[in-house]
């Protein structure tokens, strides 16, 4: 805990002195350019992957990348999303999976991985859909050939419950809304992005637009 506050402290001497301006900017309001729905994975920091300051992105973060679908019961992470879409018309939403979740390996691996995790075990059924549709197709595969299947599965699964609220499913019928689904590589660096035209992932670039989860027109 030392280092964290000391990184506090340093915070507060050296680096917000420095960019005053645009936290007194910060201080009057937020006008972020996406949402982003990510893991609570210590490894994923959405801020490093996309190389955004403070204020560029309304982040989310759960074991898994989750989002429920909608229903009449309150939820953090539907309060977020109406929110992002209603009060902020945030243009972008990305949901963002990433290599080697323990959230996703303990769900591939089955109840012996989550005996003593029953609020975990639960949070987990949200993605049960990814995974009996990958240990279907892949059965017989090599776990990491499974877990790889269904990192990119789950992202899938979560773009259609996202779709079911209905802040979203308004401003998607409107164009106002683009849903964006990536999968990221911690030991590589390399993020795929989600072409719902193409129904493949594929490197992000430069070079052409960004691949969209919801298919054009």
């Amino acid at each position: 805990m030392e280092a964290i506050i000391d990184g506090v402290l340093r915070f507060q001497r050296d680096i917000h002195p420095e960019r005053e301006e645009l936290f007194q900017q910060l201080a009057r309001g937020q006008s972020p350019r996406a949402m982003f729905i990510g893991c609570a994975d210590s490894r994923v920091i959405p801020e490093m992957l996309t190389q955004q300051g403070p204020g560029s992105l309304f982040v989310v973060r759960n074991a898994g990348n989750i989002v429920p679908p909608h229903s009449s019961m309150p939820g953090g992470v539907a309060a977020s999303i109406e929110y992002a879409v209603c009060v902020l018309s945030i243009p972008d939403i990305v949901i963002c999976g990433h290599s080697g979740c323990g959230a996703m390996t303990a769900i591939l691996r089955g109840e012996s991985e989550l005996t003593k995790l029953p609020a975990v075990a639960r949070w987990l059924q949200f993605a049960e859909s990814a995974r009996d549709a990958v240990l279907l197709e892949h059965a017989g595969a090599p776990e990491t050939v499974q877990l790889d299947a269904l990192i990119r599965a789950n992202v899938l699964a979560q773009l259609a419950h996202i779709a079911t609220h209905p802040p979203v499913a308004e401003a998607l019928a409107a164009g106002r809304l683009r849903l964006h689904g990536w999968v990221y590589s911690i030991a590589s660096g390399e993020i795929h992005g989600y072409d719902a035209d193409t129904a493949q992932f594929a490197p992000l670039s430069s070079s052409k637009p960004p691949a969209h989860a919801t298919p054009a027109g």
